[in-house]
């Protein structure tokens, strides 16, 4: 069975090396590229994992992990936070509204891909 990952994240280059590398590892890749409208398109693609930005125009990545984990439906799916600022601070708020795992920009792609195989295994 092909997983499934909803990637939401504003750089299009970031969007592209992303979306290449999983689809490589046999990924069905769902893009979304703002804050705004980012919970519709996670129900509506019923995916196997989430990989959030933080910064995203419109809402917060950290607005749009709250409203994940409230949501009764996808309250336990797994996300994980890009952000390309690796403050504790940031890393703090990613634990507190219930991130999956947190991932700072720049990564390796033997990285993204061990995190995102060990978040659906």
């Amino acid at each position: 069975m092909v997983k499934h990952v909803v990637l939401i994240e504003d750089e299009p280059n970031i969007i592209e090396a992303i979306s290449f590398l999983l689809r490589q590892d046999g990924w069905q890749v769902t893009t979304h590229s703002q804050g705004d409208g980012a919970l519709e398109a996670v129900r509506e693609a019923a995916p196997d994992l989430v990989i959030l930005d933080v910064m995203l125009p419109g809402r917060s990545g950290f607005e749009v992990l709250q409203e994940l984990r409230q949501d009764p439906g996808l309250g336990n799916l797994p996300v994980l936070m890009l952000t390309a600022k690796g403050q504790a601070r940031d890393r703090e708020a990613a634990e507190r509204y219930g991130a999956s795992r947190y991932m700072t920009k720049p990564f390796s792609n033997s990285e993204m891909l061990a995190v995102v195989r060990e978040l659906v295994a």
